[in-house]
């Protein structure tokens, strides 16, 4: 190999490593959990309706779902009546993990607390994760339709 290859592949090689990091970190970022029982930001009003049953409260622009006294869903609809906000809340210790959400764990907080929000700006939506520290905790899941303009 003459000195002019030696010079380009020694070149080549972190320039190719620079733009591969660039690729992935620009890459779909798909998210693990979208939605709940099959309802998804975006779903129709009926077909969430159909879905998730007989609403508690309902109206044109949200419904509220109580399956347990542990495990309730608030929807809220777009004016499109398409599902733009699912809060999904558990009381006690049968909530899904950030592990289950995310795909990765998240650290608690010393009193037990956990808070993570991640965006999906390719999907158009964010999640987010609260939950309460104590021996009897509330989560709160929430995916959200992102704003336009939000990222």
């Amino acid at each position: 190999m003459n000195r002019k290859m030696k010079w380009a592949v020694l070149l080549a090689v972190p320039f190719a490593l620079f733009v591969s990091s660039v690729l992935y970190a620009q890459a779909v970022q798909k998210p693990i959990y979208a939605g709940y029982k099959g309802v998804m930001v975006g779903t129709t009003m009926d077909q969430a309706r159909i879905k998730l049953g007989t609403p508690k409260d309902k109206s044109d622009s949200e419904d509220y779902y109580v399956y347990s006294d542990a495990e309730s869903v608030q929807v809220l609809y777009a004016p499109d009546k398409t599902v733009r906000v699912l809060s999904i809340n558990y009381i006690g210790k049968s909530a899904p993990t950030p592990k289950d959400i995310f795909g990765t764990d998240v650290e608690a907080k010393a009193d037990g607390s956990i808070n993570k929000m991640v965006r999906y700006p390719k999907s158009r939506f964010w999640i987010s994760y609260l939950k309460t520290g104590g021996d009897d905790p509330m989560t709160v899941v929430t995916v959200q339709k992102m704003q336009d303009g939000e990222q």
